[in-house]
């Protein structure tokens, strides 16, 4: 484990959420399986990290109650309905735009179906992510979200936002835009409640 991971995982148990560090996606699915028993009521958010290490094959592969948003033929409102669900859930799946070394989750979110329920509501939070987004500070993380995340994941949902065709972010105000809400987690009260599982190398934007 390198330094740098080992520091960010103390800081977050400081801060009263739990660290975790895998070395593939088979650590990462072994060490779901003991966080999250057989039978859980699980929900997600949209992840590029969770597809790339196969977390979502991994929960529809088991024997969970899966609130999935992905499934085919969902309308509009079946999908809110499934994004209210969420705040139920046993289990909440998640990505992470970036984590500071000194314990700190930074996301930015389009409508908020995402981070709201990392804030409130599942009895745990499971952030999924690569030690690629482990930066310095709070600055350094907003940075990369927008600068690096947000273009990237506005071109794989096909948006036509500016920063699609700049590669950059340049605070738009397109209709749109999917940098709504910036949410800045600092801690928790209830400790442990937030599990963030760091997995060796580049996963997600």
């Amino acid at each position: 484990m390198q330094d740098i991971v080992r520091k960010t995982i103390d800081s977050l148990n400081r801060n009263h959420m739990a660290g975790y560090y895998t070395q593939s996606i088979q650590q990462l699915h072994e060490l779901l399986y003991r966080l999250m028993p057989e039978g859980q009521t699980v929900g997600c958010g949209d992840s590029v990290t969770l597809e790339q290490s196969g977390v979502y094959e991994y929960v529809r592969n088991h024997s969970y109650n899966f609130l999935d948003k992905y499934r085919t033929g969902l309308n509009r409102e079946e999908k809110r309905e499934i994004y209210l669900q969420n705040f139920r859930a046993d289990t909440f799946l998640t990505g992470i735009n970036a984590v500071t070394i000194d314990g700190k989750l930074f996301n930015i979110d389009g409508n908020g179906s995402r981070v709201a329920p990392i804030i409130y509501g599942p009895k745990q939070v499971i952030a999924v992510v690569g030690t690629n987004k482990i930066v310095k500070s709070v600055d350094d993380a907003i940075w990369r979200t927008r600068q690096i995340a947000a273009p990237l994941d506005a071109r794989r949902l096909a948006k036509e936002t500016p920063c699609v065709k700049l590669a950059k972010c340049i605070d738009c105000h397109h209709s749109q835009r999917i940098c709504n809400d910036f949410v800045l987690i600092t801690g928790q009260f209830e400790k442990g409640r937030i599990k963030v599982i760091f997995i060796e190398g580049d996963y997600g934007y």
